[in-house]
């Protein structure tokens, strides 16, 4: 244990990215762009049950982290697309190992869950 003391002290890398990713819906917003470049109006229909406004918000937040750019184009109506930069890129490899882990182990978490409510 050693190894890891002081790895979540508030000035961290680890600590930032946990804080990141334990958004609600930073990981499904990094995954709904994991294919290539979206609109905003499709990102809401592919990942479901997000508004626009916390969308907005979500992206917003991880422009400002360098994981998502956002390109307007000149056009007649205006088109916004967003897209992983190189850096998000990097973070879908881990998203989907997490997702793995909570398909093997979802249901196992749920028993726990439902254990300890009885035992309350």
């Amino acid at each position: 244990m050693s190894g890891t003391r002081g790895i979540f002290l508030a000035d961290c890398p680890a600590r930032l990215a946990v804080e990141l990713i334990a958004d609600k819906w930073t990981v499904v917003v990094l995954a709904g762009l994991s294919k290539g470049p979206v609109r905003h109006g499709d990102l809401v229909e592919l990942i479901g049950g997000i508004s626009r406004k916390v969308l907005t918000q979500t992206l917003r937040r991880l422009e400002a982290h360098g994981l998502v750019r956002r390109q307007a184009y000149a056009e007649a109506p205006p088109r916004v697309e967003y897209e992983l930069t190189p850096l998000g890129a990097t973070l879908i490899e881990p998203i989907h190992t997490l997702t793995e882990w909570a398909r093997a182990n979802g249901d196992a978490v749920l028993d726990a869950l439902d254990s300890a409510a009885k035992n309350e």
